[in-house]
């Protein structure tokens, strides 16, 4: 028990919501339509909480996905740069005399993008404030669709930064101030806001919420003219999302329909491009598919296609980004589990640690693997003793 306690993770925050309600494990249950011995196994720390039954679990507690999942704590040496962020969104209708030029917002915005891929997320805050109240003045100054452009990419950031500590307030104004931003810009952009505003309600648990977003996103790209590279990439995006949440719900036909668009248009990538911080092509393709294919218990499609990443990766050729390679580690890991071969999840989440540790502290899915390995724990395993140690968890 003393592992459930004192490790965090989603499925903890779930014991504790259902006793401050005074409900038992069969009335809680019965509400979120999961078995009372799945929900048992899930407090106690004897299977990991997947996102789809989070969802369902947080619907009948009548909450979020994100207080379920834990929303991450501001540290307090964090608490003036969040301060300046929410003064910088705030100021997003009001001029201000522009304090830089494009060549440099062009370049913080590159700066803003590399400290992503490779999850800096201390840093991504450290920068933000400056790069979003930048951008909005000089956007406000040459009203261009080119400036109005980089004040989305910003709030991109802005959103992303707040999905990976669950600050839904924050992702909420930062997706509504992106998309206002990027129906001044350019169909590309307005396609990236539609991928991070489905992102919103894939963070909320809102998954139909979140397909429909999507669906309305694919209609007004494939409703513009041209087949360029550009076209390609915005749909291939909104698919990636589409499969995520179309997995989360376990609704195999729509992810199965989102996976094989997205596979036939990375096709059009001889590797994948990054565009306003955001991942397209081939690799970045085959590791949505992975971590749906984990949402689904196909584990064998987990496998294999982490089998062509591992070859592609030995070949030199891999270009995926810390944050996007840690995520792989963590599907990989979540099915190791599933099949119940805790030795090789632990090798996979030790990859996750290595790769992204600020992400790894945050997210829920790696907090509930280490709650889950060290509730399983019993005889002395030095690694699994490290790895707590690095994640500052006592068991």
């Amino acid at each position: 028990m003393g592992a459930i306690i004192e490790v965090p993770g989603p499925g903890a925050n779930v014991a504790v919501l259902r006793k401050e309600r005074g409900w038992g494990q069969d009335q809680l249950a019965a509400r979120a339509g999961v078995s009372k011995s799945l929900l048992g196994k899930i407090e106690r720390g004897e299977r990991a909480l997947t996102q789809g039954v989070a969802a369902a679990l947080a619907q009948a507690l009548g909450v979020g996905l994100e207080v379920v999942n834990g929303k991450v704590p501001v540290q307090t040496e964090d608490e003036s740069k969040l301060r300046a962020l929410n003064s910088a969104i705030r100021r997003f209708d009001l001029a201000h005399p522009p304090e830089m030029g494009e060549p440099e917002l062009r370049s913080r915005l590159a700066e803003m993008v590399a400290l992503r891929g490779k999850a800096k997320l201390r840093e991504v805050l450290e920068g933000l404030p400056e790069l979003v109240s930048a951008a909005t003045n000089y956007a406000h100054a040459t009203n261009t669709p080119e400036a109005w452009s980089m004040v989305a990419e910003a709030y991109s950031a802005v959103y992303w930064l707040a999905a990976r500590h669950r600050w839904m307030t924050l992702a909420d104004l930062a997706v509504t101030k992106q998309k206002l931003a990027a129906q001044q810009a350019d169909p590309l952009t307005l396609a990236v806001a539609a991928r991070d505003e489905a992102g919103v309600h894939l963070n909320h648990g809102d998954f139909e919420d979140g397909l429909a977003v999507v669906d309305r996103g694919l209609v007004r790209v494939e409703s513009t003219a041209g087949d360029g590279p550009e076209r390609a990439y915005a749909l291939g995006i909104l698919h990636l999302r589409g499969l995520t949440l179309a997995g989360r719900l376990r609704d195999r036909r729509t992810a199965d329909r989102h996976i094989a668009k997205a596979w036939q248009i990375s096709e059009n990538f001889s590797q994948d491009v990054n565009r306003l911080g955001i991942h397209f092509g081939p690799q970045n393709t085959a590791v949505h598919v992975i971590a749906t294919s984990a949402d689904l218990d196909r584990h064998a499609d987990v496998f294999a296609t982490m089998d062509d990443l591992e070859r592609i990766e030995r070949a030199g050729k891999l270009v995926l980004p810390p944050t996007r390679t840690s995520h792989l580690h963590m599907s990989a890991a979540r099915s190791r589990l599933a099949l119940n071969d805790r030795e090789r999840a632990l090798e996979e989440l030790e990859k996750v640690w290595k790769i992204a540790p600020q992400l790894a502290r945050t997210n829920p899915t790696a907090q509930e693997l280490l709650r889950v390995l060290t509730s399983k724990h019993k005889r002395s395993n030095p690694r699994l003793t490290a790895l707590a140690k690095q994640a500052r968890v006592r068991f």
